[in-house]
């Protein structure tokens, strides 16, 4: 089996230059590698050009639209079974990670979308692990929130059965995405409890809070293609309880206080009937 990990960069040689290394000291090599550059003119393609002896290494470098056409180029361009996004700056925790996420889609039957573990990095050195709890989707996943793109191994033919990323939208294409083919597409993915990347929260679709408005808008926008307003209203209505909904059940003695208080309302409205 063949993981194709791609990379897109735009001058961001420093952020660049610790990916590839954590892609260089990976233990298995059942993986190509493919570099996306957007001629960048930092001295990016230097970088590459020193790492040339990576395993199954191909890229190029060349004027791009925006960080979702670069990735549709890398996705034509690979040949693996399922393909990986380790955008420049994003790095794997350890050289086990490749190794253990074969381990990991041959153990679970193949799945079509197979995901671990995030750590958040910030410049300060403040780190945060995102952890999906359980393997349960539903458009309330996506209403709410999302998966994480990068690191996720995503079958390759998933691309040709479903459409490449949508190129108009500058930021949560990757979402989108999901939610056509885990909502809509009635695909599964599978969640392993694995740490396997360090994710820079310095990225376009973090930059410290800057993008989103942008991502706020970009998601209303899909939300308002896809769903008929009957539907969108509901989620929009019950969005926030279902979110306190989540919190209590964290606090069982929080949940049972608030039932408890709920079934005092519901008898005392049953009586004034």
């Amino acid at each position: 089996m063949y993981i194709s990990i791609i990379t897109i960069n735009r001058n961001n040689k420093a952020g660049l230059r610790q990916t590839v290394q954590s892609v260089a000291i990976q233990e298995s090599k059942d993986f190509e590698y493919i570099i996306v550059d957007g001629a960048s003119t930092d001295g990016s393609t230097d970088v590459i050009q020193e790492y040339s002896n990576i395993n199954n290494l191909r890229w190029i470098s060349e004027p791009d639209t925006g960080i979702y056409n670069a990735m549709n180029k890398g996705i034509l361009m690979a040949t693996g079974e399922y393909v990986l996004m380790l955008n420049s700056g994003d790095s794997f925790t350890n050289q086990h990670v490749i190794g253990e996420l074969i381990s990991g889609i041959k153990d679970n039957d193949f799945p079509d979308i197979l995901f671990g573990n995030t750590i958040k990095t910030w410049p300060n050195g403040k780190k945060k692990k995102s952890i999906h709890q359980n393997n349960d989707f539903s458009m309330m996943t996506f209403y709410l929130g999302t998966i994480d793109h990068v690191g996720t191994c995503i079958r390759r033919s998933l691309f040709s059965q479903f459409g490449m990323y949508d190129e108009s939208l500058k930021i949560c294409s990757d979402w989108a995405w999901f939610m056509k083919t885990i909502v809509f597409g009635n695909i599964k993915p599978i969640h392993i409890n694995l740490d396997t990347i360090y994710f820079d929260m310095t990225g376009i679709s973090e930059g410290g809070g800057q993008n989103r408005g942008l991502i706020m808008d970009e998601r209303r926008k899909t939300l308002q293609n896809t769903l008929v307003p009957s539907i969108l209203s509901d989620y929009d209505y019950w969005g926030k309880e279902y979110r306190m909904i989540q919190r209590l059940h964290r606090h069982p003695w929080a949940y049972k206080l608030t039932h408890f208080i709920e079934r005092c309302l519901f008898k005392i409205e049953k009586l004034k009937k």
